[in-house]
């Protein structure tokens, strides 16, 4: 609503209403001798209040698409988590266990070329970070997402 209704409407205001009763009649809320009737009044419509009464009976917005109400959280279910661990985790332990197989090769190679065996030095990469992806999959992360 206008601060002023005495306020001289623009040709954008007008557009702006007639793309709405336009809308409204898509919607079914106006027939299309109601638009006709309207669009008339909106195209000599001369202040904003002129432009007001004609969409006086309408709603400003769809009241079919209103915003979902705060108590409810989403409009569908959310995906089901297949298994007990997050997704996250799952892709965690797929680049852990990438990392580390590449890196065990690297020193199966080694191993196999040289004479003597190569000190394990993959452990020190699996290790530390294969404990902390356990902790996290066993005890989570604190937000409920497992």
């Amino acid at each position: 609503m206008a601060p002023n209704p005495d306020i001289r409407a623009s040709d954008a205001d007008r557009d702006r209403v007639a793309a709405s009763l336009r809308e409204h009649m898509a919607d079914g809320r106006l027939t299309m001798a109601e638009l006709e009737e309207r669009l008339e009044a909106t195209y000599t419509a001369r202040t904003m209040g002129d432009l007001e009464r004609v969409t006086s009976d309408l709603p400003e917005a769809d009241l079919h698409n209103r915003p979902i109400p705060a108590y409810q959280r989403t409009t569908v279910a959310p995906p089901a988590r297949s298994g007990s661990v997050w997704y996250g985790t799952r892709a965690m332990w797929s680049a852990w266990a990438v990392v580390v197989g590449l890196n065990v090769a690297i020193w199966a190679i080694v191993a196999i070329t040289s004479p003597v065996v190569p000190y394990p030095w993959w452990l020190w990469i699996a290790g530390p970070w294969g404990v902390m992806l356990l902790v996290r999959s066993l005890f989570g992360q604190g937000d409920g997402k497992r």
